[in-house]
């Protein structure tokens, strides 16, 4: 990573902290008592031990200092604990905000752009790179407070006894955040290599475990099992890599800080041998100032070698932070969110004039497109994979943006408020997503409210209670994660249920009956059929038998509608649907 790339994420994580001020300047002031209690507390060990040592002063008539001195240890303990929990609510509350951050920008950039990326790299940046940063804010920069104010608290502590242990401290103390600056640049960029590495590894690890059925059926497991292996293996080596460059600047610290320290110890050995006569103000260098210097110079150190020790986090912030400010800062062609309400209880017409459907990055998928989808119609659209039926669907949803114009009943899209528009929509895809628990809540997903008989009503309707029976707890029984309890048909019929409970004056379908066994389609088929007789039906498919009844036949390719018209009239005409009725009838 290029030095200035290092420097922009470093200035952009400062920034995030600005979400989180208060609670970063309680752990500095609490840290700025620390250092006075740990001032308070050499120079009272120092008088105990020069009074006992020096002076011949009896123990008993110490014990009021001895007790002084044990309340500073308790209350200098308690200070560092409590300034433990404040960084805690710190990093936690600057990982809530960029987390809440992050997943507006995803509900921003819409399904097409998360289906880009695979589900396991999604989930890496989401939860562990965000939880990676939380060091950074708890422990890291408020030890940068402390790392400047406590060693000058101490040197002015010094100062007034002996100036040439002052010195010694303060010429020394530079070299450690120079060598460990050194260090933790290399630290930085081989932990953004490891983070590239984790998401790579983790969408593929999920990719391949969705897939397994398919991969040993064709006789790929061993290898994608090898591949998996090779993956793993190449992770290893860069987190040991990371681990390195972390005990490299750890042992670079603690050699200068040891050395530090022993120059001070040899200075005061040598002046109490006679040898060295300099340092103090006029008179022999006293025992209480030598042991006031010895036990504040390790203390002196000690943020600093503190910093030291998080600076990994440092690190590991800056690699997490590669990746999340890039996805925040890349700029997305957003639908135009509207606040006009479109109130009608009746099917909608849907009328384009040169409309094209734009990407996430603001390249044309589809279009430009002119086409009426007049209020209650019934529409099946068709095409080769790839022709931009899926994206025509997105932006209906109002999940794309686009340029040109789209009407609703006559209203401009774009001026519509998106949540309002999206309850007069109703949806099926080709993959069905049942997040909830059980069936009946996946079916009640919009409407929990719904009553028991319109319940049951769409679980007849879809041909659910043709199966219900065989289920362990009818109605209520557990689906699992991404249905796993229930076969494609039975998770399609049960979204259908879901769509059908939803009253609604356009209806979505987006290959319904893909994948599924032939009794499966029929019945969804069926269900279909039926439904989209109550309001306007749009529906993307390649099953082209059973479409001759429909209203109208559209034809896409390359992002444009070739052909339009009716079942009959397009066979005939011998243009490209009636190509793909050629091609499915080889095919069967």
């Amino acid at each position: 990573m290029e030095k200035t790339r290092q420097q922009e994420l470093t200035r952009w994580l400062k920034q995030q902290s600005v979400l989180s001020r208060r609670w970063l300047n309680i752990s500095r002031l609490l840290g700025f008592i620390s250092g006075l209690l740990i001032v308070g507390q050499a120079w009272l060990l120092a008088r105990i031990l020069n009074h006992m040592i020096m002076e011949n002063i009896p123990r008993e008539a110490l014990l009021l200092p001895f007790i002084v001195l044990i309340l500073v240890f308790i209350l200098r303990a308690w200070v560092v604990w409590l300034r433990e929990r404040v960084g805690f609510h710190a990093g936690q509350n600057i990982r809530y905000e960029i987390r809440r951050q992050v997943l507006d920008r995803l509900h921003e950039a819409g399904p097409a752009w998360i289906q880009g990326k695979p589900a396991g790299s999604w989930a890496t940046l989401v939860l562990e790179q965000i939880d990676d940063m939380h060091d950074y804010y708890a422990r890291y920069l408020p030890q940068m407070a402390l790392a400047v104010f406590v060693p000058v608290l101490i040197v002015l502590a010094i100062l007034p006894y002996n100036w040439i242990a002052a010195l010694i401290l303060l010429g020394t103390a530079p070299l450690i955040p120079m060598f460990m600056a050194m260090v933790g640049m290399g630290a930085a960029d081989a932990n953004r290599r490891n983070f590239l590495a984790l998401g790579r590894l983790s969408g593929h690890f999920l990719d391949r475990l969705r897939g397994m059925d398919t991969l040993r059926i064709f006789g790929r497991g061993e290898a994608e099992t090898e591949n998996i292996r090779q993956a793993s293996q190449d992770f290893r080596q860069r987190t040991m890599e990371v681990l390195r460059l972390a005990f490299l600047s750890s042992g670079v610290l603690e050699f200068f800080t040891s050395l530090c320290i022993a120059l001070v110890a040899v200075y005061f050995g040598f002046s109490y041998l006679g040898a060295f006569d300099f340092g103090h103000y006029g008179t022999a260098v006293t025992l209480s100032a030598g042991f006031l210097a010895l036990i504040l110079a390790p203390e002196f150190f000690q943020p600093l070698r503190d910093l030291g020790t998080f600076y990994h986090a440092k690190a590991q912030a800056v690699g997490a932070a590669d990746s999340l400010k890039t996805f925040l800062e890349t700029p997305l062609a957003h639908p135009q969110r509207g606040d006009v309400t479109l109130n009608t209880s009746s099917p909608v017409s849907v009328e384009a004039d040169d409309f094209c459907v734009l990407s996430p990055e603001g390249k044309i998928l589809a279009g430009p497109l002119n086409f009426t989808l007049s209020a209650g119609q019934r529409v099946v659209l068709v095409g080769t994979s790839g022709s931009g039926k899926s994206s025509l669907l997105n932006a209906l949803s109002g999940f794309m943006a686009y340029s040109g114009s789209l009407r609703i009943n006559q209203t401009e899209l774009s001026a519509l408020d998106p949540d309002e528009w999206r309850k007069h929509l109703s949806w099926v895809g080709q993959n069905p997503q049942l997040p909830a628990a059980t069936l009946r809540e996946n079916v009640l997903l919009a409407r929990p409210d719904a009553r028991e008989d319109e319940l049951h009503s769409v679980l007849d309707r879809a041909w659910v209670s043709e199966f219900l029976p065989l289920l362990p707890n009818g109605v209520d029984t557990v689906v699992g994660d991404q249905a796993a309890g229930l076969s494609v048909g039975q998770a399609q019929r049960i979204a259908l249920a879901r769509a059908l409970l939803n009253p609604c004056q356009l209806l979505l379908l987006d290959e319904p009956a893909a994948s599924l066994d032939a009794h499966s389609e029929q019945r969804v088929m069926l269900a279909l059929d039926e439904a989209s007789r109550q309001q306007t039906t749009l529906m993307v498919t390649h099953q082209l038998e059973g479409i001759a009844h429909w209203d109208q036949i559209w034809v896409m390719e390359n992002g444009h509608l070739v052909e339009q018209g009716d079942y009959a009239t397009l066979a005939a005409a011998q243009g490209p649907f009636a190509a793909l009725l050629a091609n499915r009838q080889e095919d069967i």
